[in-house]
């Protein structure tokens, strides 16, 4: 299956090569290492595209471990609902505010059910938001219901929506001329936005450092953070990923770290980019002032048959993975890895006590309609699709003519069991 329309409306980030940058600083060359605890004090997100939208899942799904996010150019948590059609569409130029509302209460059901921290978790936290106006890949709409998808839910936002730039990631080192689209997707529009998001999540940041910076970028292998023993590319992401850590970090300051996410055609394994979005994000320079570990995880291409040919972050299922943007999504869980390695989060948000154990009810098997299954709280519906609850086994269509057969194995706990009663 071909995918026409990936490249224009998915592509990551970024415009046109050939502008003067407004500095000039080169990153350090990666050193081969392993991710090692620092004194990490609070983490955070940010991205651009895909990287935006994973950024955004990221914190959603986690908002116990991040504390806000910086997103460049993308739409709300859960906006593609599993549906590339959806991403295509909905995602990039017509969002509206009924879906707005139902991607609401989708976020709020996940988090009674569990499958994401508490959203009570994102009140307060901030939340930094960027559209240029010469953006024709997500159009501003889309990014208006970010936005208010967070002041939704009590968050402090600051949206960014004066520039013209295209859709990119914009920075000083960009080599891409404001109002253009295309590899590497870094844009430089003679301004800071590093500044004024990092100001704003970290509450007021010192000047970056000049010249190259003096910390260490650390290549590590992927692949000791995946999830159950896959391999990196099973899952759509790079062999290596990168960190760049301050000298002060490695000497055990109090640190901040930001997860990084490069968006579509951005990442280390395409050959016409390489390192350019973890030496030109602006991100290093400020980490040198500001006590800042940057995480630099990356995605991979796949074929076009496996859905991903432009090596973006999953954020809408190429992985027929129904928990890509909860607990358990694959990306999600592999980057949580890392940022446990770092020394930052729990994973699992505000502590809760033990439960007293209760006993294990004898299996009981029940076979009937997706919907019958939901209205008597054997499963749930999201985005017109149904799971089993508790194991969250994917049953299709969520209507009256879908049946199937569910086992209770645990306390509110059901699994798919066709043909097993």
């Amino acid at each position: 299956m071909r995918f026409p329309r990936l490249l224009p409306l998915l592509a990551a980030a970024g415009l046109v090569a050939g502008a003067t940058t407004a500095a000039m600083a080169a990153t350090p060359s990666p050193t081969p290492g392993t991710l090692a605890k620092y004194n990490v004090s609070a983490a955070y997100t940010s991205g651009i595209s895909s990287g935006g939208y994973m950024a955004t899942q990221l914190h959603v799904a986690y908002s116990g471990t991040f504390k806000g996010t910086g997103i460049f150019a993308a739409g709300p948590y859960d906006c593609a609902q599993d549906n590339l059609t959806t991403a295509l569409n909905a995602c990039s130029g017509n969002s509206s505010s009924d879906g707005l509302a139902q991607l609401e209460q989708v976020a709020s059901s996940r988090s009674s059910q569990g499958r994401i921290d508490p959203i009570g978790g994102l009140s307060g936290q901030k939340v930094w938001v960027y559209h240029g106006g010469n953006d024709t890949t997500v159009a501003r709409s889309v990014t208006d219901d970010l936005a208010s998808f967070y002041t939704h839910f009590g968050s402090s936002v600051t949206y960014d929506n004066t520039s013209q730039a295209g859709h990119s990631w914009v920075s000083p080192l960009g080599p891409n001329p404001c109002n253009s689209s295309y590899t590497p997707y870094l844009n430089n529009c003679g301004d800071d936005p590093e500044g004024r998001m990092l100001g704003t999540l970290l509450g007021g940041v010192k000047a970056p450092a000049s010249g190259t910076p003096t910390g260490k970028m650390i290549s590590f292998d992927q692949k000791t953070y995946v999830p159950g023993g896959a391999t990196p590319a099973s899952i759509s992401m790079g062999t290596t990923g990168f960190a760049y850590v301050p000298s002060s970090c490695a000497g055990g300051a109090s640190c901040v770290l930001m997860v990084a996410l490069h968006g579509c055609l951005q990442s280390y394994d395409n050959a016409s980019v390489g390192d350019k979005f973890i030496a030109d994000t602006y991100l290093n320079e400020y980490a040198d002032t500001n006590n800042m570990i940057v995480l630099y995880p990356q995605a991979t291409a796949t074929s076009y048959t496996d859905g991903n040919p432009q090596g973006c972050w999953n954020w809408w299922g190429y992985l027929n993975d129904a928990s890509y943007d909860t607990h358990g999504g694959k990306q999600i869980e592999t980057i949580m890895n890392m940022v446990h390695a770092l020394g930052a989060g729990t994973g699992g948000g505000t502590p809760t006590p033990t439960p007293t154990p209760t006993p294990t009810p004898t299996p009981v098997c029940v076979t009937a309609s997706n919907y019958a299954h939901t209205t008597a709280g054997r499963a749930y519906q999201s985005g017109g699709y149904t799971y089993a609850k508790g194991s969250n086994d994917a049953m299709g269509l969520w209507n009256a003519y879908t049946t199937h057969t569910l086992k209770q194995t645990g306390t509110d706990y059901w699994v798919l069991a066709d043909g097993q009663c």
